[in-house]
């Protein structure tokens, strides 16, 4: 059974030099990244993997066989960095077995209706809702784009998300 080291939500993904800052502090041998879009589509999949670093296995998979890979053989062996792009993908894939103890929230995009909270990180309604509520099943929330970053306590993010 692998050994899920880093859970991240990031919209960008895999992404170059930050990526690999976080493959290397996690120790992580392996990337499972969960993407209907990026499972679906084998060239944009090919241009992700150039952006890994070169001695680190990359898997990607839907929602659904992501929740069927961690049923069959708990990602196999080593040490993984889950990426997911999103708060909903992750509520799923944690109500559906995916049991993590820890979240980094990395980078969420802006959108229409959606507040900057740290740095690039936007969030709305939704995920406020989602990241309650997964604190409240005991996972430990904080929001950090770079290792050199301090990590950021949910507690203060939805301090400065209601005040905007």
């Amino acid at each position: 059974m692998a050994e899920i080291v880093l859970c991240r939500i990031d919209s960008r993904l895999i992404h170059g030099q930050v990526m690999t800052k976080w493959v290397n502090q996690s120790g992580a041998n392996k990337i499972v990244v969960v993407s209907d879009e990026l499972a679906k589509d084998p060239f944009m999949m090919e241009i992700y993997l150039l952006a890994a670093p070169q001695d680190v296995k990359v898997k990607c998979y839907s929602r659904k066989g992501v929740l069927e890979k961690w049923k069959e053989d708990r990602f196999g062996e080593g040490k993984v960095l889950l990426l997911l792009p999103d708060l909903k993908t992750m509520r799923e894939v944690y109500d559906g077995g995916i049991g993590v103890t820890g979240i980094q929230v990395g980078g969420l995009g802006g959108a229409p209706n959606r507040k900057v909270v740290f740095q690039n990180i936007t969030l709305d309604e939704a995920d406020v809702e989602i990241l309650t509520d997964l604190e409240k099943k005991g996972v430990n929330i904080i929001f950090q784009t770079i290792p050199e970053d301090a990590p950021q306590r949910l507690e203060g993010i939805l301090k400065k998300y209601h005040q905007n």
